[in-house]
């Protein structure tokens, strides 16, 4: 076995590097956290040490990256702690697999094209980066979003590539410290580095210009973000417990509450409450009867509109739906309530289920929500917002297609307490944060139990809130009352892919040599 992990030593520094440099590390080893592995691919001439190289490395910044999911497991799917650590495995086990993907690619097109040494080098960071947008990703981390948390200027370019652009030139930026140390005993070893330390100055430096370039806002809102860290036992019990549903509803109203007179003479434009922050299902149209009724009252008391994550009820199918709801402040609805789209496996529905219903018997305390029609723009308090509820802000997709209707704020509604205060509610902040920079909207999150924030369309970080503990806090937002598009909103986010591929032909197409060929 010594040995075996011997023979895999680069790899599982791979692993180790890549997971390490995962938000909330320090993103120490982000420019040459793929050189081992790429070595080991470049070195090795048998294909199958090579997927089983990628195999191992994706395992390890899996479960350095991911260990949350094991908690998770056990508070969201009601899993046992055996089960909930197996289901961890079973995700290092496959939740990376572009890895293996990329190094077979890579060997296959080595060896059947007989490609020069500079053609594999140059080949590795494109098959790494088609690969990891081909195999379809549970959460779709890349290595562009370190450069968020890092505060490293040249996130600013997002505007233009993309955070998966950043992941692009990150990889390439591997490739200059990989190309570094084939030549380290040569001048040629210390060009390449003055070079990807010069390439570096450059894109922080552009970084920054993009970032003072932001069109200034023509407008502002006062938004009040409530957390009213619910924990799960609560959340469990008012389920089953009307007591237990009228508890959490007067601990929203008390912030709240407390909230506007710590705003004073700053009323806000409306007032955000975070995913399934209401106990129970909330009718549409509403009703006047029960909690619903209080909710209404509450909200017209206040003469504040109000967003608040809820259950809904899926007129078609009947079942649930994990809904915003919108209200005016005269507690009417001020636009329809948005259904979630992009629900989380095994918490919000079985995957397969859908065409093998036996499937849910071995989930039976797995739920199962009904997918919202697509996402889409509401109004509220006079803004045109674009609601996106949990992890719905990790896909650019999902948020240019709100860019595009006019969004001129993103509004995040989470509820990060199954994960507990371990790295994913810092890894889902930034990455919910990093599509305002995208598409130049301000974001503004409410969660649960933290991390609450705001970040301006320019890339400022407004004030956060603790992990575990109530919070209020009214946020002064800029914003554009008719945005404009960005570069990647518009030709990016095709731009990326097409010069990847672009590259990876032009590779294949001249980097050619002949059998005996040189090199």
């Amino acid at each position: 076995m010594r040995s075996r992990l011997s023979l895999y030593r680069l790899p599982l520094l791979s692993g180790l590097f890549i997971g390490t440099s995962c938000i909330p590390f320090p993103p120490w080893a982000l420019l040459f956290c793929y050189v081992p592995l790429w070595l080991f691919w470049i070195r090795e001439g048998s294909v199958r040490k090579i997927l089983w190289g990628g195999w191992l490395a994706q395992f390890v910044f899996c479960l350095i990256g991911f260990h949350w999911l094991a908690h998770t497991a056990h508070e969201f799917g009601h899993l046992s702690w055996p089960l909930a650590l197996l289901v961890l495995l079973l995700f290092c086990t496959f939740g990376h697999l572009y890895f293996v993907l990329a190094g077979l690619a890579f060997a296959l097109l080595r060896d059947r094209l007989h490609l020069s040494r500079t053609a594999q080098l140059a080949l590795l960071p494109c098959v790494t980066a088609l690969c990891g947008r081909t195999v379809p990703m549970i959460f779709p981390w890349n290595l562009g979003y370190p450069w968020l948390w890092a505060g490293l200027p040249a996130f600013q370019l997002a505007e233009y590539v993309g955070f998966e652009g950043l992941d692009v030139l990150t990889l390439f930026l591997n490739l200059a410290f990989l190309s570094a140390w084939e030549h380290r005993k040569d001048r040629k070893g210390a060009l390449l580095l003055g070079a990807a330390a010069a390439f570096l100055l450059l894109i922080n430096g552009a970084g920054w210009l993009a970032g003072k370039a932001v069109p200034p806002p023509d407008a502002a809102a006062n938004v009040l973000v409530v957390q009213g860290n619910v924990g799960n036992i609560e959340k469990t019990s008012a389920e089953r417990q009307e007591g237990i549903r009228r508890e959490i509803l007067r601990r929203y109203f008390r912030l709240t509450l407390q909230g506007l007179a710590e705003a004073g003479g700053r009323p806000p434009d409306f007032v955000v409450w975070p995913e399934s922050a209401f106990p129970g299902t909330l009718p549409s149209p509403p009703s006047n009867a029960g909690n619903p009724g209080v909710l209404a009252e509450f909200v017209r008391s206040t003469a504040s509109a109000l967003v608040t994550g809820a259950r809904g009820t899926d007129g078609g199918s009947g079942k649930k739906t994990n809904s915003l709801f919108f209200f005016d402040r005269d507690g009417f609805p001020a636009d329809k309530p948005y259904d979630k789209v992009h629900l989380l496996a095994f918490g919000e529905f079985v995957p397969f289920s859908d065409r093998f219903p036996g499937v849910k018997r071995w989930f039976p305390r797995a739920a199962d929500f009904a997918r919202g029609p697509g996402p889409g723009t509401r109004r509220i308090g006079g803004l045109l917002v674009g609601p996106q509820i949990c992890y719905e802000g990790l896909f650019p997709g999902f948020s240019r297609s709100l860019a595009d209707q006019g969004a001129q704020i993103f509004v995040n509604v989470t509820n990060d307490s199954w994960f507990g205060t371990s790295a994913e509610p810092y890894q889902h902040l930034f990455m919910t944060l990093a599509r305002g920079i995208e598409f130049r909207r301000p974001v503004v999150r409410a969660t649960n139990t933290g991390i609450s924030a705001a970040m301006r369309a320019d890339g400022t970080l407004l004030e956060r809130s603790p992990l575990r503990a109530e919070w209020t806090h009214l946020y002064e937002i800029p914003y554009r009352k008719e945005p404009r598009p960005t570069f990647y909103q518009r030709y990016g986010f095709r731009l990326v892919p097409a010069a990847l591929w672009l590259t990876a032909a032009l590779l294949l197409a001249t980097g050619r040599r002949g059998k005996r060929g040189g090199p």
